[in-house]
């Protein structure tokens, strides 16, 4: 799924736009005891409890895409008779309404969901009626001819409220607050099947992880079925670890700061696109060629990347070097430059010595306080060629 057709489910989500037929929910305590569970049809909620879902539904298909949300797919043999992808098949053709199916579900996930803690299951069949499109990218809603019919599963943490003192109007009086359990923003959810070319694809699950470095990869693989992805602070990592296994001791500062500044130049140039930017090895070599870095060492990518992340390494751009940030660090000093000006930052011999040297203007604060760049000699102070 894109960022487009993941908006056009989200937006599902309110009054006036909703297409939901049935809630579903089960409350599961720290020793992993099922609770508290529920069968309704959503249109019997009260208006302020439906807000409350609206935006954990909303949550659930939120963050950026290739962190938060990604895009799964289903081993062949998960589609077979038993496997992941046709038992979640079944659970959303049968529109909620099987209690044996729902119960399996919650026991598949209670034993595939490595949490501790307290966490609320909510689960939803929606059924909606695609619109079609006009030639000029306008949705045409009496142009109907499908229905996308779906399953979204929220897993929010459920946790104990803070302990302190709160007003009771009734004695008017200042007593220590009851604490109860509160139902968080979700941490883990997904979307089946996926809304791909605006319509179904059962192959495919789009999941979604609300810490990017925090994946589970285990109930992925345990409960979906699917490969576990590689976590966008591990395609960083990835990324370092090519970089300094490819050039070796010729790692300079003006490739790493061409490398950052390709790499951001591309994210800019995909910044409108739906889909986010995914870099091939063919597309790595792309760049170290137009950062400067040697034929001979190109040559030795596909080998380290193969080795770093498996046999199909696919990085997003958007994990690897920050846009907002181009860092320079020894172990006495830290440097941090706008992105958009590493060139103001040159490495020279001075005196005998490798130095950084930094390009300024007469604008700058030492501890929030403003200061000269130079000392003036008619103050007494020697200028610059009397130092050197």
């Amino acid at each position: 799924m894109n960022k487009k057709e993941i908006l056009e489910v989200r937006k599902q989500f309110t009054p006036e736009t909703s297409c939901i037929t049935r809630i579903c929910g089960c409350y599961v305590d720290a020793e992993k005891n099922r609770h508290a569970e529920r069968k309704d049809a959503f249109f019997s909620l009260p208006q302020e409890e439906a807000f409350k879902y609206f935006d954990i539904f909303r949550h659930t298909l939120s963050g950026t895409l290739g962190k938060n949300l990604l895009n799964l797919e289903f081993p062949l043999e998960q589609e077979m008779p038993g496997g992941r992808q046709e038992f979640l098949l079944r659970l959303r053709n049968s529109k909620l309404t099987d209690d044996a199916l729902l119960e399996e579900f919650y026991d598949r996930i209670i034993a595939s969901y490595p949490c501790p803690e307290h966490y609320y299951i909510i689960l939803i069949h929606a059924a909606y009626d695609i619109p079609g499109m006009a030639s000029d990218g306008f949705e045409m809603e009496d142009a109907s001819d499908r229905v996308y019919e779906y399953l979204l599963c929220s897993i929010c943490p459920v946790n104990l409220s803070k302990p302190g003192l709160s007003y009771n109007s009734v004695t008017d009086s200042i007593e220590e607050r009851i604490r109860d359990w509160i139902v968080d923003a979700p941490a883990k959810g997904f979307l089946f099947p996926a809304f791909e070319d605006r319509d179904a694809d059962i192959h495919r699950v789009l999941y979604f992880s609300k810490k990017a470095d925090d994946l589970m990869p285990e109930f992925i693989e345990d409960f979906l079925g699917s490969a576990s992805p590689i976590s966008a602070a591990d395609q960083k990592e990835i990324f370092n670890s090519l970089i300094s296994e490819t050039l070796g001791d010729d790692c300079s500062y003006e490739v790493m700061r061409n490398i950052h500044e390709t790499i951001n130049e591309m994210l800019e140039e995909s910044r409108e696109e739906p889909e986010p930017l995914a870099l091939s090895p063919m597309e790595v070599k792309r760049i170290f060629e137009q950062s400067g870095v040697p034929e001979e060492k190109i040559e030795t990518v596909d080998t380290h990347l193969k080795e770093l992340a498996g046999e199909k390494p696919v990085l997003m751009a958007s994990n690897l070097p920050s846009a907002r940030q181009f860092q320079i660090q020894t172990p006495d000093i830290v440097i941090k430059v706008n992105p958009e000006r590493a060139d103001l930052i040159e490495t020279r011999m001075v005196d005998g010595r490798p130095c950084l040297v930094i390009a300024v203007d007469d604008r700058i604060e030492v501890n929030g306080l403003p200061v000269r760049t130079m000392l003036p000699a008619s103050a007494g102070y020697p200028d610059a060629d009397a130092l050197s």
